[in-house]
């Protein structure tokens, strides 16, 4: 191990476990943890974007000494850092009798992305936040579980809108030395490097980590001086659009991710793939068992029995797929340590029946994984008709892909001042049984007064956010008058207020409520009842269409008929999704069915008592029960399905839900929308809780797999 360790040498000895505890992500999903960084220094915690890593670098050491000598501060401070130390402690994990600490067997889950924290811009969207949801409850759980994954020094995009509404794509870099994240060392007190096999000339990536309380997830960086320069942008950003660099990508996440974990003395354990690009890790369980004297077909079905491989696409044209050109080029020399030839290797990522030819990543996945399953109910019925044909002997209700639906982290996702609510009416320990319904019908017991003004409250605090983020674009950029407008500042958190945040994908329709602009125009301007609609989210830098629905609410914004009543909000990130999902008296999701997977951002809405405005698509159509929320859409449109659709969100809004909103007792109270968010919230916190996922992954498939692994 290097010889000086200390981050921050200049913390007073009293806290030094501040350093400890800005080095571990639990404290992303602790107010309490929180807190202690921001009482040393407002401001400071505000500038460095609620990163504490960046705040202890440059924080004057008086703030830090007054600290050490506040009574009042350190008994925050014991306390916090004794759950600190009992929530990182290995523990049993029941459901598989087991230490968190992996000694014996592990989950090596590996995924293209991750949303932990918007400090650490590795994520591009759900797929992302629905994989550090995972490592957070496996961290609750004490499920033995490493994540496996990159470091994209530049992140996604950070997303610039000029005054013409049009999206600018800005690179942004990470600063690994201001984040949580901690270089992994070797016996030799350096860096650990190990070299990415195919790839030539030769490839090395760097290994960091991130610990998320009890479970750590690993980070491999192309970006160092060992490699070639073009060598070093190869992992620079997420989903590049050119296949070779695509199929580097996932050779390095796929094989070097393998590497990596025998680099670090992890030999047991199974296998859970994110998504279909990392499936070549599965390659190297199958070499090695090779290796050890089986035939192809005896290692491919004990990799089979202890593989998990949780697919998110429902059209096949969204998958990686690769041209038999690329696969030689870069997999010759490799296929005989597997046992087959050229036709076998890439026989296991093709299929003749496809209309997308080339070798395809999800059917790899499909072919070795014997655990598969969609992100929700109607995803896996989905995901079972469009893989039928790789299973020509069954029906398409036996093909072998079930399906668990997506859940979310409550203590990330909940608000501080709903979790003191909960705290105070379901009882303090409510966080640690949050898939058990009884607990969620005691907040029957939270008075309709007291739900209500919560919920204002951070109402308002979404709308002075959005204005703070106008006025420093206006300072810093010298922004112009169409910006600093379109950007939210005449928003009124007395009006009943829409929120629509999703990526800029053409299916998701982000227009569509914009359609019949004549008939939105007499909804915003009601006097009496008006309505208001925040937008946010990001196209992908290479969509075009994305990019111009992306202007069309922009210039929306800008209609003086509007009455500064629509809003688009700028760079959405995790913090303004925080903001968003806390705020916004109803969440909107209107995709075209079925292209939504599962979705996850209408669940975290309904934790906070946002009720869900939705089409019956993937979530949804398990969680909607007719009293916790609002359905809208045609089941089977015949002609023009944007048109009829958008008519039937109208007639919703206008029949059901604005009358609703706006029928308030005489303490100001809407106690019928009262009535839906409570139903929001009992409904669904505890069905759609990432808690409920993780048990049902253990269930179904980990505890089966490892099983297998160990018999194997």
């Amino acid at each position: 191990m290097p010889k000086d360790t200390r981050l921050f040498p200049h913390l007073p000895e009293r806290i030094a476990g501040l350093e400890d505890l800005a080095e571990n992500l639990w404290w992303s999903w602790q107010p309490a943890a929180r807190m202690l960084f921001k009482r040393l220094n407002r401001p400071a915690w505000k500038d460095s974007g609620h990163n504490p890593d960046k705040m202890l670098r440059g924080l004057p050491a008086r703030y830090l000494e007054q600290a050490a000598a506040d009574q009042d501060y350190l008994r925050h401070y014991h306390l916090v850092m004794w759950r600190f130390q009992q929530e990182t402690r290995p523990v049993s994990c029941r459901e598989l009798g087991v230490m968190s600490d992996a000694s014996r067997q592990s989950i090596a889950y590996f995924s293209a992305e991750y949303g932990l924290h918007h400090s650490l811009p590795f994520y591009a969207g759900g797929l992302g936040f629905l994989a550090g949801d995972h490592l957070k409850e496996c961290s609750d759980l004490g499920v033995p579980l490493i994540g496996v994954g990159f470091m994209y020094p530049r992140g996604y995009l950070l997303q610039r809108i000029n005054e013409h509404g049009w999206q600018e794509d800005v690179a942004q870099g990470l600063d690994r030395e201001a984040a949580t994240i901690s270089r992994v060392f070797d016996s030799q007190g350096n860096q650990m490097i190990v070299s990415v096999p195919l790839i030539q000339p030769k490839l090395n990536v760097a290994v960091w980590s991130i610990e998320v309380g009890r479970t750590r997830l690993y980070l491999l960086d192309t970006d160092i001086e060992q490699n070639e320069h073009r060598d070093r942008e190869i992992c620079g950003r997420l989903y590049v659009g050119d296949p070779e660099t695509r199929l580097r990508q996932e050779i390095i996440l796929g094989l070097g991710g393998m590497e990596v974990l025998k680099a670090l003395g992890r030999h047991q354990f199974v296998i859970h793939l994110n998504e279909g690009h990392p499936a070549f890790a599965l390659l190297v369980k199958v070499q090695d068992l090779v290796a050890q004297g089986r035939s192809f077909e005896e290692a491919a079905k004990q990799v089979h029995a202890a593989s998990i491989f949780t697919t998110h696409t429902p059209v096949p044209a969204g998958h990686d797929i690769f041209s038999r050109e690329l696969m030689e080029r870069y997999f010759s020399s490799y296929w005989p340590s597997l046992g087959l030839d050229r036709d076998g290797f890439l026989e296991l990522g093709e299929h003749r029946q496809s209309p997308y030819p080339g070798f395809n990543m999800t059917i790899l996945a499909l072919r070795l994984c014997g655990h598969c399953n969609g992100v929700s109910q109607e995803h896996g019925r989905v995901s079972r008709q469009m893989w039928q044909s790789l299973w020509p002997e069954k029906s398409v209700e036996e093909v072998p892909i079930t399906h668990v639906t997506n859940g979310v982290h409550l203590p990330t996702w909940i608000s501080p001042k709903m979790r003191l609510l909960f705290d105070k009416y379901l009882g303090p320990d409510w966080v640690n049984n949050p898939d058990m319904s009884i607990v969620w019908e005691f907040v029957d017991e939270i008075p309709d007064e007291e739900l209500w003004q919560t919920h204002y409250w951070q109402k308002i605090k979404l709308i002075d956010a959005m204005r703070a983020k106008v006025r420093r674009r206006r300072s810093r950029d010298r922004a112009g008058p169409n910006l600093v407008l379109a950007g939210g500042t005449m928003l009124d958190p007395s009006i009943l207020t829409i929120g629509f945040g999703r990526r800029f994908a053409t299916y998701k329709r982000a227009g569509l409520i914009l359609s019949d602009l004549k008939r939105l125009k007499k909804l915003a301007a009601d006097p009496w009842t008006p309505l208001q609609i925040i937008f946010s989210g990001k196209a992908h830098p290479a969509d075009e269409p994305g990019k111009k629905i992306l202007q069309q609410v922009f210039t929306a914004c800008l209609d003086p008929e509007l009455g500064g009543r629509i809003a688009f909000l700028e760079n959405y990130d995790e913090q303004f999704a925080q903001y968003m999902l806390h705020g916004v008296d109803v969440w909107l999701n209107n995709p075209v069915p079925p292209m939504e997977a599962s979705g996850t951002s209408g669940m975290k809405a309904a934790l906070n008592g946002v009720p869900h405005l939705s089409i019956l698509d993937g979530w949804w159509l398990e969680g909607y029960n007719r009293v916790n929320g609002w359905a809208f859409g045609r089941e089977s449109a015949e002609g023009n399905r944007d048109v009829l659709d958008a008519a039937d969100l109208y007639d919703v809004l206008e029949q059901e839900i604005i009358p609703l909103y706006y029928d308030v007792s005489e303490n100001g109270v809407p106690c019928g929308w009262v009535r839906v968010m409570k139903e929001a919230i009992k409904s669904n916190a505890p069905r759609f809780s990432s808690r409920r996922m993780v048990k049902q992954y253990l269930e179904k498939f980990y505890a089966p797999a490892m099983a297998m692994n160990t018999r194997g």
